[in-house]
C-alpha cells in the first residue's frame, strides 16, 4: 500500500470465525507463551475452554505485539502481530481479567482505536419543528 495512513492492517480486515465469540485478555500477557502456554491460561485464570468457539486476543507489555488464540476443529490457529515504528494498541488494562468484544469494537482495537468510545451521539425522541 502507497499509503500507510488509509491502509488498514490485515488483521483489522481478517474475519472473524462465522458464529465465534471474540474475547481479549485485559492487562498484560508474556508473549512468549505459545499455543500450550495460551490455552492454559484460557482455562486456569479465566475458566473458559479454549476448545469453544471463542477467538482469543492477548497483547505484551509494550502494546506492540498481539497474539490470537483460535480453535479450528482440528488444531489450534496461533496469530501473531507486530507492529512497525512508534505505534501501539489502545489496550484495555482495566482490572477485568478477560472480556467479551463486539466484531465492531475488534476491529476499533485494530485499527488502534479504543474499544470504548468516550461518548457517542444519543437517540433522542422525536419532537417539534423549531
Amino acid at each position: 500500500p502507497g499509503n500507510c495512513d488509509a491502509y488498514v492492517g490485515g488483521w483489522a480486515r481478517m474475519i472473524v470465525p462465522e458464529g465465534a465469540k471474540i474475547y481479549v485478555a485485559c492487562g498484560y500477557t508474556d508473549m512468549r507463551k505459545q499455543i500450550d502456554g495460551l490455552a492454559q491460561l484460557v482455562e486456569q485464570n479465566f475458566h473458559l475452554s479454549p476448545f469453544d468457539n471463542i477467538f482469543f486476543l492477548f497483547c505484551g507489555r509494550r502494546r506492540d505485539r498481539l497474539k490470537a488464540l483460535y480453535w479450528e476443529g482440528d488444531g489450534f490457529l496461533l496469530l501473531y502481530k507486530r507492529l512497525d515504528s512508534q505505534s501501539s494498541y489502545q489496550w484495555p488494562r482495566s482490572a477485568e481479567e478477560v472480556r467479551e468484544i463486539t466484531l465492531q469494537q475488534y476491529r476499533w482495537l485494530m485499527e488502534g482505536l479504543q474499544i470504548d468510545p468516550k461518548k457517542a451521539i444519543g437517540k433522542c425522541a422525536a419532537g417539534r419543528i423549531l
